[in-house]
């Protein structure tokens, strides 16, 4: 079986699993967005962080990249994206239709939000921001994840204005 996973968030600079091959890739229907409390990898239960997810709606687009578990490394590879992904279920599993970037379609495991989940949130950015530049979790700074996050979807040429003034505006908070 071939195991493709997209990656629109910490998967783009740490997978964490033997990737054989990567492809810039488009999912229709869901939007990147930072709409989840994390109370484990960047944050805790009494000061959560937010990471993103793959919030569902109609019209949305979202950008990132599909990647290939290696042959014969399928099992575990999913075996560890559950165990680091569905630390608690605020994050469903689903199998979604891709479009890489040299027009092929495939079908990617992605981890999508629970909008009946706690975890579940709605921020305005300035507030996402001010929670940002403050939370710490079990994987470190929610600082780190934001910047490595923002940085590689601009290597990649990924445009995401919110993240890029998040980015902006936490190293703002940061030198004050």
């Amino acid at each position: 079986m071939t195991l493709w996973v997209f990656g629109y968030a910490s998967l783009l600079w740490n997978p964490g699993f033997e990737v054989a091959e990567q492809q810039q890739a488009r999912l229709s229907g869901y939007a990147r967005s930072f709409c989840m409390y994390s109370i484990h990898h960047r944050g805790t239960e009494e000061k959560p962080g937010l990471v993103l997810a793959l919030d569902e709606q109609h019209d949305a687009i979202c950008d990132g990249v599909a990647l290939r578990a290696a042959p014969g490394t399928e099992d575990s590879a999913l075996a560890y994206l559950r165990e680091r992904e569905l630390i608690s279920s605020a994050y469903l599993e689903k199998m979604l239709p891709l479009t890489l970037q040299d027009g092929r379609d495939v079908t990617a495991v992605a981890y999508v939000i629970d909008p009946h989940h706690v975890q579940y949130c709605h921020l305005p950015l300035e507030e996402q921001a001010q929670i940002i530049a403050q939370a710490h979790g079990g994987r470190g700074p929610n600082t780190e994840y934001l910047y490595n996050t923002a940085d590689h979807l601009e290597e990649l040429g990924v445009p995401d204005p919110d993240l890029r003034w998040l980015a902006q505006r936490v190293r703002a908070l940061e030198a004050a």
